[in-house]
């Protein structure tokens, strides 16, 4: 029989451990309030003969607790239940001590391995982890309810980012952009103004980002649609110039390529200026801001030129890439780059479909930008276009008092995420039993999002002023509350869910790429989208249906079941489940059909969904992917690229990596064998435990890399 630990730890029964907490409970009675070796065995043997095969300490502790009433030991009931309390008090004093050195001797590989953006080597970052561990430690105890926080730790669902509940901060956004660079905005209390040119604008938008960054955990994402009309000032103030100065010598074709060379140059000193300063800012958490910049040719505007120069600007310097510490130039973690594909460039005869080409020479070599389809995304949020939030969330389309729909300016409030394979696992394929079930964890699920909402309500502006008080979210006074920016659907709060297919495959026996399993997945996920459409009626709150990347939760969640369950066929044992509505890796489907199938179930997770495709190195077939890139303008909302070409960040490499004679990974061409300088890294698992060499010792590395 396993012991399940209130940390989640599972460890073997001991039956010393019970003779020993009760001696220590007789000690404190006398005659005939003892318990006696016999009565001690009898609560022993009533507890092995339940042959669990895992049980609860709690559980345990309730047994003893109830045995010794049957027995008349009321006074000696009495102290083991104050023995307990004390033990309990003693657990609950301090349970970061631990977790807090190794961070400090950086022992912790679970968290070095978290975060992309984040060195835990360094102190800053440090600083943030060890503030997080308090953190996470104090939501556990005290901030959130004892079932809470126990589901959590069991794997029913997973509360997002509890390193960052204690404070009244919420997820990511969509900063306004447009209206912090038009009217001006604060920063540490000091006012910036509307910028004149191009790139003072590049350097004010930077700033925003590390800004924003530096009060909120999660993604943030600017359009830099924005930005066109200060390439066009600059554009205008150098013609100006330099007419007042050449106009009666130089003719005006002369004077015009003058201007096109300064604007060219301008332009390449502001995105180069934004590129570097969004990889070497740090935010007051350690890290590089997690920011995405979205890339949109919007048919009716004004700038729509400007926009597309600054467009081809950001993919050339992002083809280059950026020189690492050794001089070598590399593939930078951010900004992110989403590239919407509309009927002006979607590879049909549009006028910027050289820009398409560009974007997809730009995946073949450094795998952004993800593609949103304007066609698909059109019909599934009432005909706008708008970005992902960092993270990859949506925003469900929200109307102002105007009728007039807003994006910018908006936020998620937070995330829980729910174990769909669990519930299958639980109800061993009896689909009355699942509903059922889901439906209570579905509960609880709402209970869960709520402490998020009522940990935001009462807020004052002041927390910070750069979301509320200076435009990214709001222009409040100092001192007002936002709590009018939490309800109504302005803002969402999110139910993310993991294991479609094993889910499925639990309850019907099939993946659900079969016609069964395919008619099963949907109408759960109908079921799942229809709870959030009636939480949102019920409280007035933005809750939506959030199906975008988690592959750290997809090991977490499968590396619970499996020590709970044991190994389970095609679920527990792979080590991971699969990430939302996702077809599973070993699954022989094509990208297009991969991609088609998907597309469906995109369509009913409003808050957040993308799909990811694995292709070969395709740098030198770039026509295959521009068929794709068709593909996905027509068939699917929003999709990734991943490739299988590995890649040195010391000497640049670009090939496979070879095994050497102590069958470690190593760079053919520098000798390189760290692996965080290395991209053995397939970014559709994410998979964060130990590599692991197969019997034949061929490359079946683990750590994240895609099970092949």
């Amino acid at each position: 029989m396993k012991v399940i630990k209130r940390d989640g730890r599972t460890i073997d029964f001991d039956r010393a451990k019970i003779e020993i907490a009760i001696e220590k409970a007789n000690k404190e009675v006398r005659g005939k309030q003892k318990a006696t070796k016999e009565e001690i065995e009898e609560i022993i043997s009533y507890i092995t003969d339940l042959d669990k095969k895992r049980i609860l300490v709690e559980d345990i502790q309730d047994i003893i607790e109830e045995k010794l009433m049957e027995f008349d030991k009321f006074e000696l009931a009495k102290k083991y239940i104050v023995y307990r309390y004390t033990r309990a008090l003693v657990r609950k004093s301090n349970t970061t001590d631990e977790s807090i050195l190794k961070l400090i001797r950086n022992e912790n590989k679970e968290l070095s391995e978290e975060n992309s953006n984040k060195n835990t080597l360094l102190a800053s970052t440090q600083r943030d982890y060890i503030a997080g561990e308090v953190s996470r430690d104090l939501t556990k105890r005290i901030l959130l309810p004892e079932k809470i926080s126990k589901a959590h730790e069991e794997g029913i669902f997973h509360f997002h980012d509890a390193d960052y509940f204690v404070q009244p901060i919420f997820n990511c956004c969509l900063v306004n952009i447009g209206d912090m660079l038009d009217n001006g905005t604060a920063m540490n209390g000091k006012m910036i103004e509307s910028p004149k040119s191009f790139q003072v604008a590049c350097t004010i938008v930077t700033q925003i980002i590390a800004a924003v960054a530096s009060n909120q955990y999660g993604g943030q994402s600017v359009d830099l649609k924005h930005l066109g009309k200060y390439l066009r000032r600059s554009h205008d103030k150098f013609k100006k110039k330099l007419t007042e100065k050449y106009g009666g010598k130089l003719s005006k074709d002369i004077i015009e390529d003058m201007v096109k060379d300064r604007v060219q140059e301008e332009l390449s000193a502001g995105v180069q200026t934004m590129q570097y300063q969004i990889n070497t800012l740090m935010t007051t958490n350690g890290q590089a801001p997690f920011v995405t910049l979205f890339l949109h040719l919007e048919p009716d505007d004004e700038y729509i030129e400007e926009n597309a120069m600054i467009i081809e600007e950001i993919l050339k310097q992002r083809i280059q890439g950026i020189k690492n510490e050794v001089g070598v130039y590399v593939t930078p973690a951010f900004p992110k780059l989403v590239y919407v594909l509309d009927e002006n460039n979607c590879l049909k005869g549009g006028k910027y479909d050289y820009l398409t080409r560009l974007a997809v020479k730009c995946s073949a070599k450094r795998m952004y930008p993800d593609y949103i389809s304007a066609k698909k995304m059109k019909e599934n949020y009432e005909g706008n276009i708008f970005s992902p939030m960092g993270c990859r969330s949506f925003l469900i389309p929200w109307k102002d008092e105007n009728g007039n729909y807003k994006f910018e300016g908006r936020f998620n409030q937070g995330v829980v995420s729910i174990n769909l394979p669990q519930i299958g696992i639980l109800t061993r394929g009896n689909e009355e039993k699942f509903w059922k079930l889901l439906d209570e964890r579905l509960e609880l699920c709402k209970e869960a999002l709520m402490c998020r909402h009522y940990a935001l309500l009462g807020t004052k502006s002041d927390i910070s002023p750069i979301h509320w008080q200076n435009g990214a979210i709001a222009r409040l006074k100092k001192g007002e509350k936002i709590d009018k920016y939490l309800k109504g659907g302005y803002s969402t709060i999110s139910l993310g869910y993991i294991g479609i297919y094993e889910t499925t495959k639990l309850v019907k026996g099939v993946s659900h790429t079969t016609p069964e399993g395919h008619d099963f997945a949907i109408k759960l996920m109908k079921y799942l989208k229809a709870r959030t459409e009636m939480w949102r009626k019920e409280t007035n709150i933005g809750f939506s249906l959030y199906g975008t990347p988690a592959e750290s939760l997809c090991y977490r969640f499968a590396r619970i079941d499996k020590e709970k369950f044991g190994d389970i066929e095609d679920i527990t044992d792979k080590g991971y489940y699969t990430n939302s509505y996702h077809v599973d890796v070993r699954e022989k489907i094509d990208a297009f059909h991969k991609l088609k199938f998907e597309s469906e179930f995109q369509a009913l997770s409003g808050g957040g969904a993308i799909s990811y495709i694995e292709v070969p190195n395709m740098r030198n077939n770039l026509t295959a992917l521009e068929e794709v890139v068709k593909f996905i303008y027509d068939n699917i909302q929003y999709a990734e690229f991943n490739t299988k070409s590995d890649y040195c960040h010391i000497c640049g490499f670009d090939g496979e990596m070879i095994i050497n004679e102590k069958n470690e990974w190593e760079c053919p061409q520098c000798g390189n064998k760290d692996h965080s300088k290395m991209n053995v890294v397939r970014r559709t698992c994410g998979y964060l435990g130990e590599n692991f060499w197969n019997v034949g010792k061929t490359k079946e590395i683990k750590s994240r890399v895609l099970h092949l």
